[in-house]
């Protein structure tokens, strides 16, 4: 292989910096002498040369991304210079779909090939999207097992590859409440309030309302709240312990989640949950006329039934939250066993751990 080969990476929040910085970590492993850079954060700078960061970049939702398009724009021209100036043998974008798609096109644009890692969900609302893969992206990794069908029937060639929580290491539940000073009997609640500050604000207050009333009922009830690098939570009056994702996981009894890739991590771990979803008003609205799918929660979804309680915008109350806990609380309760067997099942739909490996060979392949 090319000593010199020069490959570009691109992650924008701290979910795809994660994936990012395992993606390089396989790279490295696979051809040590490639070159690697990258828009990303901390984690991708331990083994990648960080030409932008990524740090103001995360958002979700339409009315979010109109606040935040000056540094979307901004990001997008100076990697459209870096792109065009420096002779890059493939390009990996991953997730954030909005801002990589553009990148997408402007990578093909200049003829370096495209892999394309947690591709846009174009299965639940955005179809439109797919002409954009098809054109500009050489490859798409897919993460989840019923997409690949979806995205070759639109054109795109896509493969899937396993999903990348599978990678993580995480304490034994012993040990994580050893470390977080939790008594091994207490039953634990994690709080998953999401780790964008767009995320934080609609869920946090939500979740601590939640906790309260459940707290009110329970009150050898241990909160932990997973907290995301730089993210900032304002924590009330209820005592709590904050530690990271996989901690507050590993200690739970039961976890309330915000939607997202935190509700695989939490079956992973085999630990029951409830997920919640709040978007801004307007994109609420938008949403609705085009989702298609009948779940928000990715267990449900990759089960294709109800596994885990969902309870979406108007619908999400603190009430309901800590009634929806509450049943699971009990571990030997035939609501909570349930689902640990289906998450279980969930969790065998995944494939096999290493998926950073084998996005690694196929982008390398791309290139040889």
């Amino acid at each position: 292989m090319n000593p010199t080969l020069a490959l570009y990476l691109s992650a924008g929040e701290p979910s795809g910096d994660a994936h990012g910085a395992a993606l390089v970590g396989a790279l490295r492993n696979a051809a040590p002498a490639v070159i690697l850079e990258a828009m990303g954060g901390p984690a991708m700078a331990a083994g990648a040369r960080i030409l932008e960061r990524a740090d103001s970049m995360a958002a979700f939702g339409l009315a979010e991304a109109a606040r935040s398009l000056p540094a979307h724009l901004f990001a997008l021209s100076r990697v459209g210079r870096r792109l065009r100036s420096r002779t890059y043998a493939a390009a990996a974008l991953i997730d954030y779909p909005g801002f990589h798609l553009r990148v997408a096109r402007l990578a093909a644009q200049h003829r370096i090939p495209v892999l394309y890692y947690i591709p846009p969900q174009l299965w639940a609302w955005a179809p439109g999207r797919a002409r954009t893969l098809r054109e500009s992206v050489s490859l798409v990794a897919s993460v989840l097992p019923f997409e690949v069908p979806v995205l070759n029937r639109l054109g795109v060639r896509a493969t899937f590859v396993g999903h990348p929580v599978l990678e993580r290491t995480r304490p034994s539940p012993v040990e994580a409440r050893r470390r977080l000073g939790i008594d091994q009997n207490r039953p634990v609640l994690a709080l998953l309030p999401g780790s964008r500050q767009s995320e934080i604000r609609r869920h946090w207050p939500l979740f601590q309302e939640a906790a309260r009333l459940l707290r009110a009922r329970r009150p050898e009830l241990a909160l932990v709240l997973g907290t995301a690098p730089d993210q900032v939570y304002h924590l009330g009056d209820e005592p709590l312990v904050t530690t990271d994702a996989p901690h507050a996981l590993a200690a739970a009894t039961v976890a309330l989640c915000k939607s997202g890739t935190a509700t695989l991590e939490a079956a992973v771990a085999g630990v029951p949950m409830v997920i919640a979803y709040r978007l801004h008003p307007l994109t609420f609205a938008i949403a609705r006329r085009l989702v298609r799918v009948p779940f928000i929660g990715l267990p449900n979804l990759i089960a294709g039934r109800s596994v885990a309680p969902e309870y979406l915008q108007g619908g999400a109350t603190a009430k309901d939250l800590a009634l929806a806990v509450d049943r699971l609380l009990d571990p030997a309760s035939p609501t909570a066993r349930r689902q640990r067997e289906d998450l279980a099942e969930v969790v065998e739909r995944l494939g096999p751990p290493g998926a950073s490996a084998r996005v690694a060979a196929l982008l390398l392949e791309l290139v040889a």
